[in-house]
Formats: C-alpha cells, structure tokens, sequence
C-alpha cells in the first residue's frame, strides 16, 4: 500500500504524522519507551495540540527485538495473535538504547531516528519519515514503517510466492488467496523477511500487511497494517541460517514427518473417474514395473459430489473402504485423504452443524454460505471448541478405519465481511490466520492416532507457525517448464519464510504434461523434499506417457530412496534447528555475491546441489561455488567458482556434491523407510576433511583425514558399513567392526 506521490508529497486524501524528535523515555528494566513528537518542541506552547507517537522496544530472545509504534492506544484488543516463543536471558536498557544478545536498537536524542546496531555495525533504521500514522478522509486508520536497505541488500521470503525469487522491487499484500502458481496471490503469506545484510524481520500482525520492498522508497522496505498499532520483531543472524534458526525458534520449528512420506506418492489425480479397480490397476503397474510407492492418495471424488465434506465414502464406488485400505496396508502402503475446511449445503454434517453453532455465521445469526466450490457450502469454525470436536472426531472415524494422512486442501478463502467467529475474533485478522487452526486440528488427530514422528499432512496453505504441521506443497501449477521454474521460486521463497518441507505436482496439475516436461519433472520432484504425482483431468502414472518416463521415474525414485539417510538427517535439522531441506543458495553461500538472485538451483540439504533442468534438449546452466564439486550420478568433478553450462538425458539432472562432504548412502531402493544404518556406505569427497561428524540415526560416524589417511569410527549400533573414498580406496566393515583406516 503506498502512501506518497514521489518523493515529496502525500496521496491526495492523507494525513500523515511522523515522529520529529524524541521527547522522552521510560525503561522498567526490560522494556524502553520512547515518547516522539511529530513536530519539534522547542517550548511549552510546542507541547499543545502536538500528537505523540509511542514506540516500545522489548527483547523475548536473544538477539531479538520487537518494536512496537503506537498512536491511540485506547482500542480494544484484537485475536487472534501469532503465537510467539520468548526466552529468559539478560537485557540491558539505557536511557535510549535496549539490547539483546548482541543486537542492539537505539532512539536517536537529536535528530529523530531508530538504528539496529549488531556487532558494532547499523543493519538498519527508520529514519526521516519512516514511521508514519496515517489517516483517510474517510475515517480509516493505517500505521507504516519503513526499515533502510543499503547498495546491494537484497531481500527474501513473504511466504511461498512464485514471481521473482528477491523481493526488491515488489509491493506485496498478505493475504491468502486461492490464485495458482501463476499470479501474484499467494496460498502461503507468511510476513516475515530476511536480507542479505544479516538480519530479518516479522511483522506481528496476522491480518493484511501491505509491503513495499524497494518500491515505493526504492532505498526502503515498507510495511503497513490498518489500525493505530505495528509491531514488528527484528532478528540478528548474522548469516541467513542463523537467521532461520532464531525466527523458528520464536515461531515454531516444523514437527519431524515419519520417514515414509519422504517416499514417491501418487494419487487418483482430481477429477479423474477411478474406483478400487482402478486404484489396484495402478498399484499393480507401478509393482510390476519397479516403481517403489509409499503413498496412494484419494482425491476430492472418495466423496460423492456436492457432498464435500462429509467424510463419507461415496459408497457407489467404493462399498468397501475398509477393506481396501486394508488391501491396500498389505501392500506395504499408507493411504492419504483429500479433505477441506468447507461444508457443502448437501453434506450431512451441514444441518448438524447449524443447529449446533459449529459454523461461522453472519452479524443477524445466519450461517454464512456461497455458491463457490460447493453448492450452499459453509465454513467451519475453529474458534468454537466443540466444533474442533466435532471436525476432529469425523477425521478420527477414518485414522480408525486406516487412514494415515489427510491432504488438507483449501483453506485460503475465508470470508471478511459481516462475518461473526464464536471466540469474538477480528473478521480481517482471521482471514490469514484461519488456516493455522486448520491444519493444527488435522495435525494433532493424526498425532495423536499415530504418535509422535508418524503424523504428515499435505497441506496448501498456511501463516506464520504454519511450518510446524508439514508438509506443504505448492498448490495448482501447470504442465509446462513456465510453471515447473515458478513453482521452483516459490519453494525456495517458503523455504527463506521457515519452513522446512515442501513438495509440488510432478508433471503439473493444470493440463497433460508433454513426456518431456514430466520427465524432467519427475528429476526435480524426486529431489524435493517430498514427491507426489498429481494431476488435474489426466492421470500421472508415467506408462500413460512413454517407457522412458517409467525409466526415469525408477531412476530417480531409487536415488531418492537410497539417499534417504543423508535426506532424512536434513530433515532432522529442519525439526531440531529449523534450516529447511531445500535451501537457497543464499543460505548456504551467503558470502558469494554470485548467488544473490539464484531461483533455478539450490541445496538438498548442506552437501548436494540441485539445478533443475527446464528443457527438452537438456541444456542447463548454473552456478557452482569454490571449490570441486562432484557429480554424484557421474563422478565428474566440477571446480568453482564459476558457471557450468552442460546437457543432461531425460536420466540425468546436475545433482553435485560439496567438497569435502561425506554422504551417507543407503543400502536399500525399495522403500524410503528402513534401517539406515545396516549396509550403510560412507563416500568420503575430497578434499578431505579434517574432522565431521555424520549422524544416521542414534549411530554417529566421526571421519578424521590426516594427510595419508583416512580413518572412521562408528559408536552406536554394530551393523556392517562401508567406507568409500570417491575416486579412491574404498573397505566394507563388518558389523562388529567400529573403525576403519584407509590409506590415501
């Protein structure tokens, strides 16, 4: 939302105050407040008719600060709120300065001015007109601030957003929207960024907040909400990584998804007509061609149309759900369900839900219905406690039955206008928010039913705290190379917002992918976090397109499988310390300018680096960083910095590793949960480290270099292992063996 016309003016129909001059403070130990006149004070005549602004600086964790500018403060408290972690630790306030850790914010005594100072050096500031109260003629109320980027200061995240990767240049609303991969909507508005120059920031507010990055101030980040208050919390990395670690230590790190899920599913697609017959034809080709599935997934139609949601089974086409789920176990899969918030006028649990105040109504007590999606469909609402029962106990009825993952869709479009919650909650606050409570009631029956470590959703939209319910995927793209690279940006977006899963349609959801664009695809869902087939009017089973694309699914789902001990540690680290699995290359070379804008490649965790190809005739292009870098489906050694050009068959894509990595291989390319440790290989990349640490499992394998030799211990359980030194030695370990020593 901009505010000016130029540099200079206001938009016609504006009143705007800025702070002039810092009056006076007060600080009680823990929090300072600053006291700012919007005009300069030189007497006590300056003090009549003179508004102030309250600014209010307090610390909940280390090397994080919240500011909060005020102007009325006599409103009534708005919900609902993120919910936000604090920690007891030391915070030192002066007369003009608070600091926490080694960030420290400091209110200018002179000329009006609020700097945040790390480590002796300013990351940022509002200045000569940063904050701003402003008024309409029409009696609305916003308040802005504006935080200074510097030559060169790039900025990322705002949710998962599928324009340009760098924020710099865009205005950006947060609101969630069902609007594809294709726009500026975004499913995911999450209003948390961070930049290049060591620090992020997360604008408290669950609502709408309007950003300007480098736009309206091309030397600033804007950030706007309507009311009287702003709060927003700046955080200290230094690094893009330590920044992560901080923000989802205060928002919430993602919950560990069992490790079957990191395995290839596929699903009915949406309006595809199926049946058992046609579940089972699938299940038996993907067996019988080598095509190892984890998941099987029921679209929208496991329901009879107009009913959704009722959580019934359409019994015309399925007359037994629980035997087949049961078939379908014995198979060695797990089964997943397509479920949304929404109650259509024809479901059964419409009329329960009306006489029982389960559903958000209008201000005169009628139950707030539309047309779209579903006839006459209602919402639930998840404010009422006993409509969280309600909804949870359906889904309770299908875990019992054998289900083991909801794909929790929609979510995004939740009513504003003259709509009433039970808990009182703002209607535009609510709007974003709406979706946490969502997905943390599916959640919970899960892990609940399952246990800790075995729940996983498929979920599309989400806020701040989202990352806490994995896994998300990238909603409704299209079969083209277009929309595989758009949906490439907006993981890599979600990922600079914490979260720590992603996953996206292989092949595209909108429209038949041409086997070239499944095919390369399919190289690039597999090296996701997580990897499903889906579709839109046409099935993804790859024999529907060519044999080549059977071959290439096998390929790179028996890749995946097998690195699936280095890939589930990743993961490991997104639970425990909230770096994602997929990572921009700005996370893992913040010192390399050459990776600022980098939206067609990225990390797989810390050691392999991933470049898409987004062609039929396999030419890719990108960016490797110092050092020698190994092509793990080839052995070629690649040496940066510098960029690489190279053509890839439909079998191959730059999967590279990173010098000096020692990758734990597994034994196995049937399934993606098993016993990592048993038959484990240890490839050791030079140049050989001198000293790391690989944890798979509860075993830790410590691998020392010496020059001459390399030599690994094993403490933990006694199973063989291998060691392989890549493009050298190599020695299996029977398991009672706890080192090995090979010569270089």
């Amino acid at each position: 939302m901009k505010f000016t016309d130029g540099f200079w003016l206001k938009r016609a129909g504006l009143t705007v105050l800025h702070p002039a001059q810092l009056h006076d403070t007060e600080n009680d130990g823990a929090t300072l407040t600053a006291y700012a006149t919007a005009k300069k004070v030189k007497s006590r005549s300056d003090t009549l008719d003179a508004p102030i602004i309250t600014i209010r600086a307090e610390a909940p964790a280390p090397d994080v600060i919240r500011v909060t500018i005020g102007h009325f403060l006599g409103g009534v408290a708005k919900g609902p709120n993120f919910a936000l972690n604090s920690e007891d630790h030391s915070v030192i306030v002066t007369d003009n300065e608070i600091t926490s850790g080694s960030l420290t914010a400091r209110f200018n005594q002179d000329d009006w001015g609020l700097d945040f100072i790390a480590d002796g050096k300013r990351l940022t500031g509002s200045g000569w007109k940063g904050m701003g109260i402003v008024d309409t003629v029409d009696g609305a109320h916003f308040v802005h601030e504006q935080l200074d980027l510097g030559v060169g200061e790039a900025v990322y995240g705002l949710g998962e957003r599928f324009g340009p990767f760098v924020k710099n240049g865009q205005s950006i609303d947060i609101w969630n929207e069902d609007g594809g991969t294709s726009s500026e909507q975004a499913y995911k508005n999450v209003p948390f960024y961070f930049t290049n120059h060591g620090y992020g920031v997360l604008v408290d507010n669950p609502g709408k907040v309007s950003f300007e990055v480098a736009s309206e101030m091309v030397s600033r980040t804007q950030f706007s909400v309507a009311g009287q208050t702003l709060s927003y919390v700046v955080i200290y990395g230094p690094t893009p990584a330590d920044i992560l670690r901080k923000y989802t230590a205060l928002t919430g790190r993602a919950a560990l998804p069992p490790s079957w899920s990191f395995g290839l599913w596929l699903t009915t697609s949406f309006t595809t007509p199926y049946d058992e017959e046609t579940v089972t034809q699938f299940v038996d080709g993907m067996a019988s061609r080598d095509l190892p599935l984890s998941v099987f997934h029921f679209d929208t139609f496991w329901m009879r149309e107009f009913h959704w949601c009722d959580f019934e089974w359409d019994p015309r086409i399925f007359p037994d759900p629980p035997g087949m789920l049961k078939r379908l176990h014995d198979r060695g899969l797990r089964t997943c369900l397509w479920i949304n918030p929404y109650i259509a006028q024809r479901s059964s649990m419409f009329a329960e839900g009306v006489a029982n105040g389960y559903l958000v109504r209008l201000s005169n007590g009628d139950v707030w219905q539309w047309d779209r999606w579903q006839a006459g469909m209602a919402l639930v609402d998840f404010t009422n406690p006993a409509a969280v029962s309600w909804f949870a106990d359906k889904l309770r009825n299908l875990v019992d039955m054998g289900v083991d993952a909801f794909k929790s869709d929609f979510g995004e479009r939740i009513p504003v206008d003259d709509v009433v919650w039970h808990d009182g909650s703002d209607p535009e606050r609510m709007h974003n928010y709406y979706t946490q409570l969502y997905n943390q009631v599916v959640f919970d029956v899960l892990r609940e039913a399952r246990g800790e470590g075995e729940a996983v959703l498929f979920a599309r939209s989400a806020t701040v705290g989202g990352q806490q319910f994995p896994v998300h995927w990238g909603g409704d793209n299209s079969a083209t190379y277009e929309s595989m690279a758009e949906s490439l940006r907006g993981g890599l977006s979600l990922m600079s917002s914490g979260f720590g899963f992603w996953s996206h349609d292989i092949g595209g959801f909108e429209g038949r992918p041409d086997p070239a664009v499944f095919k390369r695809w399919i190289a690039f869902g597999l090296l996701s976090s997580h990897s499903r087939l889906h579709g839109n009017h046409s099935y993804r089973v790859p024999w529907l397109f060519d044999e080549e694309s059977v071959e290439v699914l096998r390929k790179f789902t028996h890749l995946k499988y097998s690195l699936m001990p280095y890939l589930f540690e990743a993961a490991r680290q997104a639970h425990e310390d909230g770096l994602p699995v997929m990572r921009p290359m700005i996370v893992g070379f913040p010192e390399d300018p050459a990776v600022t804008h980098l939206d067609r490649q990225y990390l797989l965790g810390s050691s392999l680096l991933v470049a898409p190809v987004f062609s039929e005739a396999g030419q890719v292009t990108y960016y490797v960083p110092a050092g020698k870098w190994t092509h793990f489906l080839t052995g070629e050694v690649v040496e940066g910095p510098g960029w690489v050009t190279e053509t890839h068959g439909f079998d191959s894509a730059p999967l590279l590793v990173r010098p000096g990595a020692v990758l734990p291989v597994g034994s196995r390319t049937d399934r993606p949960d098993y016993d990592y440790r048993d038959g484990i290989t240890l490839r050791v990349y030079g140049p050989l480290p001198t000293r790391t640490e690989v944890r798979v499992g509860e075993t830790t394998f410590t691998v020392v270099g010496d020059g001459d030799a390399v030599r690994v211990t094993r403490d933990g359980a006694a199973l063989p292992w291998r060691v392989e030194i890549v493009g050298g030695a190599a020695a299996d370990a029977p398991a009672e063996d706890s080192s090995v020593t090979l010569d270089i």
